[in-house]
């Protein structure tokens, strides 16, 4: 049914119908943000990017051809190259940026704490993977994407997924036995 609404929509955005484009916005943008959240480290910069990945669907929208690819697939695809771009432009190796962020005071403050600093930890051993390995575990597990859909974002076989998703979780785990959490 989903898949249906979604042709739909992007029908209806490749005519230019922005309305139908704020759905697709509204379906997508936190996945979007989430991906690109875990790859930057950082909240500004992630929605910035989020916003640009945005603006660049839109005016791509027209090329979109529905093959089966989830537009989520697509969406993800051009937030992969817009991180990767941001970092060629800086000239920095990906960093992470753990900034501050608000408490929200109505929930467990110690479990709010603790998630976040599990999180952080997370984020900081995450470095230590290489870029597609880090790509398979966030779409993975942070984005719930299967195999196939991973394997569609990152134009690679669902063999190759699977192979960096063991090998990405095998050196996550021997960091975390090392202590380098913080």
């Amino acid at each position: 049914m989903l898949a249906r609404r979604e042709q739909e929509l992007v029908r209806r955005a490749q005519s230019r119908d922005s309305a139908a484009f704020a759905e697709l916005y509204d379906l997508h943008y936190r996945r979007v943000y989430t991906y690109i959240y875990y790859r930057v480290g950082s909240q500004e910069l992630a929605e910035d990017l989020a916003a640009d990945v945005f603006v660049r669907g839109w005016q791509a929208i027209g090329s979109f051809d529905y093959r089966g690819v989830p537009v989520a697939a697509w969406l993800l695809r051009i937030a992969r190259n817009r991180v990767i771009d941001h970092f060629r432009r800086s000239g920095k190796r990906e960093t992470v940026e753990l900034e501050d962020q608000h408490v929200d005071l109505a929930c467990d403050p110690e479990a709010e704490v603790e998630t976040r600093l599990l999180r952080e930890t997370l984020v900081r051993l995450m470095s230590h993977l290489t870029d597609d390995q880090r790509d398979v575990i966030i779409l993975k597990f942070f984005e719930g994407m299967s195999n196939a859909e991973v394997a569609a974002v990152l134009g690679k076989p669902e063999g190759a997924v699977k192979s960096l998703q063991h090998r990405g979780l095998a050196a996550l785990r021997r960091h975390w036995d090392r202590g380098e959490k913080g």
